[in-house]
């Protein structure tokens, strides 16, 4: 099964209110940090993709259509290589909000003290190390975030892309994908609050 939506915004972008509307959507599963710590073999394979190992996207991805979030946005670049008929959403959110996010939320504990010790090394390889490991400066972590975004404006082409803020709603979604819109709210998840409430499990997004 082939990847057909893959997302390329950071964590804390609205990323889980995507995986859920483009689920509604009938694109199929996605694929989110959530699952990363609910399939055994995930943080492994990731962390293998991190070190250069190689890995098989058909497998990584089986049984999912999308992807969004962390740790795939940390290579939309080769996933947009691999399925060149996908399309590429950039979720956005202004840069002082999403750093304050991150700090109350997928920032605020030390990925070393992750359960699982292969968790840990993947979630250090695919997010810390974007910001080389400070992911507490603020200029830092905004400056990392800008080129992000700035880099794949500039390496996805602009009619394979949506540059997307969940605020917007369906509409510029389903223009995009060139899907009815539902009749119901785009979902609205993962608030810092609902985000605290699923603690332990410390990355999701």
């Amino acid at each position: 099964m082939a990847l057909s939506v893959i997302g390329a915004g950071f964590g804390r972008t609205g990323t889980l209110s995507l995986k859920l509307a483009l689920e509604q959507l009938g694109v199929g599963r996605c694929y989110h940090m959530m699952e990363v710590f609910q399939i055994p073999e995930a943080p492994q394979q990731w962390l293998d993709v991190a070190e250069g190992r190689p890995v098989d996207w058909e497998t990584v991805f089986r049984g999912f259509s999308a992807t969004v979030d962390w740790p795939s946005a940390t290579f939309y670049r080769q996933l947009a290589e691999h399925y060149p008929n996908a399309k590429v959403i950039l979720t956005e959110r202004d840069a002082d909000d999403w750093f304050d996010s991150t700090q109350a939320t997928i920032f605020a504990r030390d990925f070393s003290q992750m359960p699982n010790p292969v968790w840990a090394q993947m979630a250090a390889r695919v997010v810390a190390d974007l910001f080389d490991g400070r992911l507490h400066d603020r200029e830092h972590a905004i400056s990392v975030y800008r080129r992000h975004n700035d880099e794949v404006r500039r390496v996805i082409p602009a009619e394979r892309l949506l540059v997307y803020q969940v605020s917007q709603g369906w509409g510029p979604l389903c223009d995009f994908l060139g899907l009815p819109t539902p009749e119901t709210p785009l979902p609205k998840v993962n608030s810092r609050d609902e985000f605290a409430a699923r603690l332990p499990t410390p990355m999701q997004s």
